[in-house]
């Protein structure tokens, strides 16, 4: 009998999701004029904005629960998670120095499964929602762009197979409805990203067709959701992931499959997302010292250089950028690592792979968000740039010059 009634929840949903569809493009057709019209297409938002994560703050587990946990709820102390993995409390002046630093634009990682008050319809506690606003506001204030995504959410990253699909589904777009609602309002400079990095625990290989099925619902169903809350959300701009947020399982095969918007808006307000710590053995501190040709007279380099960036950025720009979507990297960055007796030169080559990255980058468009979590040292993993505990000072000027200058 239980079964039977799930079977039947999961088809009313599907029927739902269609309604919605329809109703959104009715809707958004026959009351254009009540939408801002100033909303500029995801290419342009995308455009020279260099931006800046928020990261291991908003995205962390509640206090003393599992990382990896996909237990859905509002355990004791979850309103203070955004301290829970050792960063400070986020405040106004911190938002303020990233933009005297130079950046544009804030991608804000969200985990929003520890802090859900009733499991059946999603629903958001209302103190995390208001501390959510809270920053995002800040942000607006020193007029920022900012992304807000839904992050580590366990359940849904952790199991992309066809057991789990409508039931992921069906949870995803009662989420996303209940965030799209709440920030409804909110002008162009806020943009959603549907999901983050999707993959099977422990599993960064190349995925499945089911995997990759799976993230093509996951998609589909957040552009759906969303667009159907109306008001500001109908060109709101939207933010698609491949799968792992790897573009390489997005651009070889048909293995992505742009969602369908609204009618009007065609693929004017949407943008894929993609990831990029190339090459690992350099951008995450694990083997090499030096990138690029420029640099290969003081060691050894992998063999992925400025070519190799240059030329998958251009195939990039022409799977996506010519079908109207915007893309936005939306993390990357080098751990910082070194040697007591090339320290100084080799963060000089750190700053150069920086430069080159962003500039590429710009040069066709795409949105940059470096990785930030605050953590400082030698080795993977030492993303930090602002120190947090010490009123935001720069510790890793290399890195920040490369990306601004």
């Amino acid at each position: 009998m239980k079964s039977i009634s799930l079977k039947l929840c999961l088809t009313l949903f599907g029927i739902f999701i269609c309604f919605l569809r329809c109703e959104t493009e009715a809707a958004s057709l026959s009351s254009m004029t009540h939408v801002d019209e100033t909303f500029p297409t995801a290419i342009k938002w995308n455009k020279d904005v260099v931006g800046w994560n928020l990261g291991n703050a908003f995205e962390c587990s509640a206090p003393g629960q599992d990382g990896e946990s996909m237990q859905i709820g509002n355990p004791d102390g979850a309103i203070k998670a955004e301290t829970a993995w050792g960063n400070p409390v986020v405040t106004k002046k911190m938002i303020a120095s990233v933009k005297k630093a130079g950046f544009n634009a804030i991608r804000i990682p969200i985990r929003w499964h520890c802090h859900i008050t009733n499991a059946q319809a999603m629903s958001i506690d209302k103190a995390w929602m208001a501390r959510i606003k809270e920053v995002v506001g800040w942000c607006l204030d020193n007029d920022l762009k900012v992304i807000i995504n839904v992050h580590h959410e366990k359940w849904l990253e952790g199991r992309p197979t066809y057991r789990y699909k409508e039931e992921n589904c069906q949870k995803l777009a009662l989420l996303w409805m209940n965030i799209a609602s709440e920030f409804q309002a909110y002008d162009y400079r806020l943009a959603f990203a549907g999901t983050n990095e999707v993959h099977l625990k422990d599993n960064w290989n190349a995925p499945t067709a089911e995997n990759l099925e799976v993230q093509n619902a996951y998609n589909q169903t957040f552009v759906d959701v969303v667009r159907a809350t109306g008001g500001n959300n109908i060109r709101r701009h939207l933010i698609v992931q491949t799968y792992v947020c790897n573009p390489l399982y997005g651009i070889n095969n048909g293995d992505f499959i742009v969602p369908k918007d609204v009618a009007q808006n065609g693929n004017n307000y949407m943008s894929v997302e993609f990831h990029y710590y190339q090459p690992w053995e350099y951008a995450g501190g694990i083997k090499y010292y030096f990138w690029g040709t420029a640099y290969k007279q003081y060691g050894d380099i992998p063999d992925s250089n400025e070519q190799t960036l240059t030329d998958f950025f251009n195939k990039v720009s022409e799977t996506w950028s010519r079908q109207g979507l915007g893309i936005v990297i939306g993390e990357w960055g080098v751990s910082d690592h070194y040697t007591a007796k090339n320290m100084e030169l080799i963060h000089e080559n750190m700053t150069y792979y920086c430069r080159f990255m962003v500039t590429e980058a710009r040069k066709r468009g795409f949105s940059t968000f470096v990785w930030d979590n605050n953590s400082f040292g030698c080795g993977q993993d030492k993303y930090g740039i602002f120190d947090r505990f010490k009123s935001m000072q720069v510790k890793t000027p290399w890195i920040l010059n490369g990306i601004i200058h």
